[in-house]
């Protein structure tokens, strides 16, 4: 209405301005509110949109944070594994200190039952050749004889120390166990009591050795697995006596070994078979030998020479003795599991060093003249050991000794001539530290007047190392 009064009116620049700009603005006042409401929507939508990409920042942060934690974790956990296991690859450390001194504790528990049968004789009670295979208690010229015994005297303990002293470390080792001990009279009546015996004590130093081991003439570790102490007696050297040895390594699998070692000559006469210790010898024994140890195995050999002496009150002889002799283990078959162990021997006026004295160094009687008749010997023995599993082994043995005596004299009747002996045995190791085994042996001794002894043994043993 107003717009057509307005343009009814005479056309007059100043209205007509007015009525356009009123116009405007009506027409700018029914618009504005749609405006508004649309500006204040993509507001909210923006402030939404803003908080949400804060919220997605914000939980970025957290993930990349989560993450570096996790693999911050991850690491650590992994160098602890490592860490672990390195501490159980790492040996447990052995011993105890005192001061600079470590010292150490070894040795084992062994328990062992046998039940023999001697073909010619009884062995008499508390003799050690009921407890160990000594061919020379085989008893000869009897009846059959049986006997069940058992017994854990073979346990053993032994001490070690070890001292840093300019640059290198003073070692000492002390050993013993029960097994020479003399029965007592009514021992296994009810308690069944052993003295310690002494084995082994000795002090080194850098290459030297001083005091009571194994004779440098041999090396116990060719003796082969047995549920008796050494097995093939027969063809074994077996001493433990006083030395000074010196080793001198030539390069890093050989070694050559000087000693002089305790002597003592043994001796039996025309008309008595028992040996006799003469305790006049002048001179050391002396041994050289040439020992292998390497990824071939073990091996060496040595050689010995003797001055046997007999002297009394006015009268006596000396007598040169000497032996050579040669050993090893060999492995074979995979992961070494079998081995070949072997060892041959031979001499004159060296007895004694063969089998705990099977035999003399010689034959001395007065009645026939201040004479030594140096013997002749030859001893060996063979083993191999078949290891079936890691757990499961056996060991079948062979050994022979043989003595010459001189044509010029005659021999007591029960002087000792040949000895022999085959065995095998099965043992199981269910733990590292634990021997199972079972074992037969059959054994034949010789005497001069030709008669002959055997023995069968069936033996089980079991041993527990520490």
């Amino acid at each position: 209405m107003m717009m057509r009064i307005l343009t009814a009116q005479a056309p007059n620049s100043r209205y007509w301005r007015l009525s356009v700009a009123i116009g405007a603005m009506a027409v700018a006042m029914s618009a504005a509110p749609g405006a508004m409401a649309q500006t204040q929507r993509e507001a909210e939508l923006e402030a939404r949109l803003n908080q949400l990409e804060a919220a997605v920042s914000a939980l970025r942060s957290e993930l990349t944070q989560a993450r570096s934690e996790n693999q911050a974790s991850t690491q650590i956990a992994q160098k602890a594994d490592s860490r672990v296991a390195a501490l159980e690859a790492k040996p447990a450390a052995e011993g105890f200190k005192v001061g600079a001194t470590t010292f150490k504790l070894g040795g084992f528990v062994k328990v062992v039952g046998s039940a023999t049968r001697y073909d010619d004789g009884v062995v008499p009670g508390g003799s050690l050749g009921k407890e160990f295979y000594l061919p020379q208690q085989i008893p000869v010229g009897g009846g059959s004889s049986r006997d069940i015994i058992g017994h854990a005297r073979q346990t053993r303990l032994a001490f070690s120390s070890s001292t840093p002293l300019g640059g290198k470390e003073v070692k000492s080792v002390v050993e013993f166990d029960f097994a020479l001990a003399a029965a007592p009279l009514g021992a296994q009546r009810a308690t069944n009591p052993y003295t310690p015996t002494f084995r082994r004590g000795f002090i080194s130093y850098g290459n030297w050795l001083v005091g009571q081991e194994w004779t440098t003439f041999q090396n116990p570790n060719h003796f082969p697995e047995t549920t008796d102490f050494v097995g093939p007696m027969d063809g074994a050297i077996f001493v433990r006596q006083m030395m000074v040895q010196y080793k001198q390594p030539l390069s890093a699998d050989w070694s050559l070994y000087l000693a002089a070692e305790n002597p003592q000559t043994e001796t039996i006469s025309t008309t008595s078979a028992a040996l006799g210790d003469n305790d006049s010898d002048r001179m050391p024994d002396l041994v050289a030998k040439l020992a292998y140890k390497g990824r071939a195995g073990e091996m060496h050999i040595a050689g010995l020479y003797r001055k046997l002496s007999i002297h009394g009150d006015g009268f006596g002889d000396t007598a040169n003795g000497w032996g050579i002799s040669a050993a090893g283990k060999v492995p074979f078959g995979p992961q070494g599991r079998h081995d070949v162990r072997f060892s041959a021997t031979y001499g004159q006026g060296m007895g004694r060093y063969f089998t705990v004295g099977f035999v003399p160094d010689a034959v001395y009687d007065p009645a026939i003249g201040d004479r030594l008749y140096v013997v002749d010997n030859f001893a060996g023995f063979a083993a191999i050991k078949l290891g079936w599993t890691d757990t499961v082994r056996s060991t079948l043995m062979a050994a022979y000794q043989k003595a010459w005596y001189p044509d010029a004299i005659a021999l007591p009747d029960l002087a000792n001539v040949a000895a022999y002996s085959v065995a095998g045995n099965i043992f199981w190791s269910p733990v590292k530290q634990l021997d199972l085994g079972i074992e037969y042996r059959h054994g034949q001794r010789e005497v001069a007047s030709g008669l002959k002894g055997q023995i069968d043994r069936l033996e089980m043993a079991a041993k527990f190392t520490f």
